[in-house]
């Protein structure tokens, strides 16, 4: 069985810093998509940003006369999870796509 070698080594390097370098670009255009989650049939829309930061929150004002403190509660937990959901999501297969679906604990 050969070894890496000096060439090899630096070889395997350079594509590690590739690869890097992709997963940074990647994860930066990541940041500035957003992603909406809906529930209620649209009566609450979250936008969130693919860095998990919470953009907007629109409650229908139906929703709010309604005066049901606990539904609205889990209708805006709900749309919350669903725009996070669909934001790891993405961000999975971007880096995915990156790594061949080589997984690397602790860099994404």
């Amino acid at each position: 069985m050969k070894g890496f070698g000096a060439g090899g080594m630096q070889g395997l390097m350079r594509q590690a810093n590739q690869m890097q370098a992709r997963m940074k670009k990647a994860q930066e255009e990541l940041a500035l998509r957003e992603f909406e989650g809906t529930s209620g049939g649209g009566a609450v829309k979250v936008i969130v940003m693919g860095d998990n930061t919470v953009k907007s929150l629109d409650i229908q004002a139906d929703v709010m006369s309604g005066g049901d403190k606990d539904m609205l509660q889990d209708l805006v937990v709900t749309a919350v999870n669903e725009a996070m959901r669909l934001a790891k999501t993405t961000s999975d297969q971007e880096m995915a796509k990156i790594t061949g679906g080589f997984s690397m604990p602790g860099i994404f």
